[in-house]
């Protein structure tokens, strides 16, 4: 890319709305960004474009504005903060691990009341005590306080 970007072009390079452009410049994570002097308009440069494209990344993965910031204030220092570095994408790793495994929990949960309904449905009263049996199991993953009584 050899001409600067306008906003427009720049927000589609990255999949970005022209107005988080404008926000990300307003509170400080992206530098004030040149106005041609004629138009006025926004001229993202490669290395704009560049930061931009690494911001929504760690937009689409979840980062806040602070984790943003932080990763780009240890990148500036390279190996020197590769430590600050691990420790901020394990914490957001561990977060979606923790995530995935409650909603994993919640399908399993949702599955098993499923099959346990089609069994009554059907009649077959057999396989849907199997059934609550399974469910009871996963409902003291869901909470460990409550009583078996009360699992299906």
């Amino acid at each position: 890319m050899s001409e600067h970007l306008t906003i427009a072009e720049a927000a589609a390079r990255c999949g970005l709305p022209e107005s988080t452009l404008r926000y990300w410049e307003r509170i400080g994570l992206l530098s004030p960004v040149r106005r041609e002097p004629s138009s006025h308009h926004r001229r993202y440069s490669d290395a704009d474009v560049a930061r931009l494209e690494t911001l929504a990344n760690l937009r689409a993965v979840g980062l806040s504005i602070e984790d943003m910031r932080a990763y780009f204030d240890g990148s500036s220092l390279g190996d020197a903060s590769a430590g600050q570095q691990r420790a901020l994408f394990q914490a957001h790793s561990d977060r979606i691990r923790a995530e995935i495994d409650a909603m994993n929990t919640r399908l399993a949960y949702l599955d098993l009341k499923v099959a346990y309904w089609t069994a009554r449905e059907s009649g077959d009263s057999e396989a849907a005590s199997a059934i609550a049996d399974e469910l009871a199991q996963v409902i003291r993953r869901i909470n460990p306080n409550r009583s078996e009584k009360e699992h299906a």
